[in-house]
């Protein structure tokens, strides 16, 4: 009887920041993980970085040597090209950049919205970084994300209209 009540309880305590989670909607809830999410350092367990500087240092303490000297040699459009699905893959995953990370939020602000542009653009610095070119993060972002834009103006200018609907308004 003692552990029914406290199951009782326990769940009266619950019940209220349940219902307050069901009224969210997904976008709401989405925004208010996210907004929790871009100030963690950590994210299960994981080092975040803050910016694009503190992500080249990890990028360098994590990279092999004998991989730093390969990846250094190849262009760089080649390398960001050949990564993308590999070390890219990596970034967005343990960065967290689907679900917003304090480092995706920093290449938001820069201007580098879709999780693999801010991918591209990691590996492009860490790229520029061991040949000791000028970075350029900001118009790195901005050339992906135009490249983006006009690949989707391309697909929507092929594209056909399935069905095409005209809502009148209520007087």
């Amino acid at each position: 009887m003692k552990k029914l009540i406290l199951c009782l309880f326990v769940f009266a305590l619950i019940s209220p920041s349940l219902k307050a989670q069901e009224s969210l909607s997904k976008e709401e809830q989405f925004q208010k993980n996210y907004n929790k999410r871009i100030k963690k350092e950590r994210l299960y367990g994981v080092y975040i970085p803050k910016d694009v500087p503190d992500a080249i240092a990890q990028l360098n303490k994590l990279t092999p040597r004998d991989a730093k000297t390969a990846f250094r040699g190849v262009p760089e459009e080649v390398a960001v090209t050949k990564l993308h699905f590999s070390l890219g893959r990596w970034i967005i995953h343990n960065w967290g950049f689907y679900e917003g990370s304090r480092l995706s939020h920093h290449l938001k602000k820069i201007g580098a919205n879709h999780p693999d542009d801010q991918a591209k653009v990691l590996i492009t610095a860490y790229h520029r970084y061991l040949n000791k070119n000028p970075l350029e993060v900001k118009k790195v972002a901005d050339f992906y994300t135009e490249k983006r834009r006009k690949e989707y103006e391309e697909k929507k200018k092929k594209g056909t209209v399935l069905s095409k609907e005209i809502k009148k308004k209520d007087n």
